[in-house]
């Protein structure tokens, strides 16, 4: 599925109006669309029109103007409904326009201060919470006011009536901000948003107080039961926070002609990873097919401590439907992979008195002869930080003819020295969490957390590599395109989830796909067989093995699902 960001939406919209679709006309579309879903959430509750009161919270500019175009299709179904202005009077044409058309049955709640009462608060320090919390009887009692009490007053009652909206609603739609909002959230509208209300909720294009564009989210951001999200998904919805802000996504076609997305053609790509990214995924099996023909993987991986790890690659890129998988380690950890994945084959490599591996020229010789025989490499999973496995990531990464995938400990070997991606023969993917991210860029976690999507583009491109960056969404990025993935759930949350992904991810590079491609129907794979382990066992109690083990129902649910169409 096609997604944009918010700077690409701009551009969309605008070439839509070059090939005959006005602002107006897309409004007056999404408003319909907007009330269309609100009328079949009224009706499967069975509410009568005339008894359901409809409010919208709306903006200033064309957000607000969906609102309006909404409402006035919903008084005339009988609804009751309820505009509150929470920011000023329309500002853009088509907004006034559509504001100007709403017949008097519509309900105008004024909930913003004018810029005279605006002053004069600020210099009270008081706040809405305050405000709406004073009780004014004695000032209604009293003869004559000063200039204080009489905004006080005022601001008592437009505050009382903004409050009674809300909770009176039966559906409750926000459509302050949108995709335009930057930035933070002022007291009022955070105290306003977290008015409590039975009301379903529904936000317009994106919950107010979201970035459409990263997936941050302001303190007090609107809290949605469903999101509306016109003509096309933004990228920012695919992540957390934000994403659990959303609610359930539904998008909507507003009549963008699929011609206007292509003023997007050159610019950085952005999708969402579904079956129809994997259409060529997993490769068919003709009858004449041989373990070569899908490729081989080397695993370099694991230690004396860290023998599941290994281990855990191992069997995710045998699960996946690699041809033939080789595990390099120390001879322990070669015993534990030889009883959990018999299929495997093994190279021993020696190890130091703390069971890790060494760089000697015996090593060299054998991952040099096991380079020359693979299409894919999986190198980091569980072995451990030395100078010698530092010395032997960047050997194969120096030599490697075909992709290597970096994972773990690999990543944590080439944090100080990732200039060596230079010097590489082949593609690189690299499989950070956000911590093993900060390492590289030399950062916490919090810091790429808060810029998932851009840290990763910007570090595929920097670098020409493909980057993984692992966590609830899924963010996978090249030079030319981003993909976010909605598979999966946080019972794979646990040490060993990884390296069944970096298994995947190699099986599908050994089985010809692009490093791209390979990495997309990885962490899409790896999810889904991830819902499967959590649907048999629980979140609470499912273990990586059992991802493993769910991944022939992962391929069989694809397999579905390609066959509804």
């Amino acid at each position: 599925m096609q997604i944009v960001n918010t700077k690409q939406m701009v551009k969309v919209e605008k070439q839509a109006k070059k090939l005959g679709v006005s602002p107006k006309e897309l409004m007056g579309n999404a408003g319909r669309k907007i009330a269309e879903r609100i009328i079949q959430i009224c009706s499967a509750e069975h509410d009568i029109p005339e008894r359901t009161s409809i409010v919208f919270l709306a903006g200033s500019g064309n957000n607000g103007g969906d609102c309006f175009a909404a409402a006035n299709i919903l008084v005339y179904r009988g609804y009751h409904v309820t505009i509150v202005n929470l920011v000023k009077e329309p500002s853009t044409d088509i907004a006034k326009e559509y504001f100007s058309q709403l017949p008097e049955k519509v309900n105008i709640v004024t909930g913003y201060r004018s810029e005279t009462v605006e002053a004069a608060i600020e210099a009270a320090e008081l706040d809405y919470s305050t405000l709406y919390n004073n009780d004014n009887s004695k000032l209604k009692n009293k003869k004559e006011l000063t200039a204080v009490e009489k905004i006080l007053v005022k601001e008592k009652e437009r505050i009382t009536q903004v409050h009674r909206a809300i909770v009176s609603a039966d559906v409750l739609v926000d459509g302050v901000f949108g995709t335009g909002f930057k930035g933070k959230l002022d007291s009022d509208l955070m105290t306003i948003f977290s008015i409590g209300t039975s009301a379903y909720k529904i936000s317009i294009d994106i919950p107010s107080g979201g970035d459409g564009s990263k997936g941050t989210v302001s303190p007090g951001c609107f809290k949605a039961d469903e999101t509306i999200c016109l003509g096309c998904l933004k990228f920012g919805m695919t992540q957390y926070p934000l994403k659990k802000l959303c609610g359930k996504i539904t998008v909507e076609d507003i009549g963008i002609p699929p011609r206007a997305y292509d003023c997007l053609d050159g610019e950085h790509g952005y999708h969402r990873i579904d079956r129809h990214s994997l259409a060529a995924f997993p490769p068919k099996r003709e009858l004449d097919a041989h373990k070569g023909t899908f490729g081989t993987v080397l695993v370099i991986a694991g230690s004396n401590s860290m023998r599941g790890a290994a281990a855990f690659a191992v069997l995710g890129a045998l699960r996946s439907g690699a041809g033939l998988v080789k595990a390099a380690s120390v001879s322990k950890c070669i015993d534990t992979i030889s009883v959990l994945a018999p299929e495997a084959t093994y190279v021993e490599i020696e190890n130091d008195s703390n069971g890790f591996m060494v760089f000697n020229d015996n090593t060299r010789e054998k991952l040099q002869e096991q380079l020359k025989k693979s299409t894919a490499v999986i190198i980091g999973s569980g072995m451990g930080v030395t100078e010698d496995t530092k010395e032997i990531v960047r050997f194969v990464i120096k030599n490697s003819f075909c992709p290597v995938i970096v994972d773990a400990d690999g990543i944590n070997c080439i944090a100080s020295d990732i200039e060596l991606l230079v010097n590489r023969k082949s593609e690189v993917i690299l499989t950070p969490h956000p911590g093993e991210m900060g390492r590289l860029l030399n950062c916490d976690a919090d810091a790429i957390n808060e810029n998932r999507i851009m840290v990763a583009e910007k570090y595929a491109e920097k670098h020409g590599v493909t980057v993984v960056l692992k966590g609830a969404g899924t963010i996978v990025s090249d030079k030319f395109n981003t993909a976010a993935n909605h598979t999966g759930n946080a019972g794979m949350s646990r040490g060993g989830s990884g390296d069944v992904l970096s298994g995947i991810i190699g099986s599908a590079v050994a089985q010809g796909f692009s490093p791209y491609d390979a990495a997309c129907a990885g962490v899409y794979m790896h999810g889904l067989a991830g819902d499967a382990a959590a649907a048999k066992h629980g979140q609470e109690a499912m273990l990586p093995r059992d991802i493993i083990d769910c991944l022939s129902d992962a391929f069989k649910i694809l397999k579905e699902k390609r066959d509804r169409g």
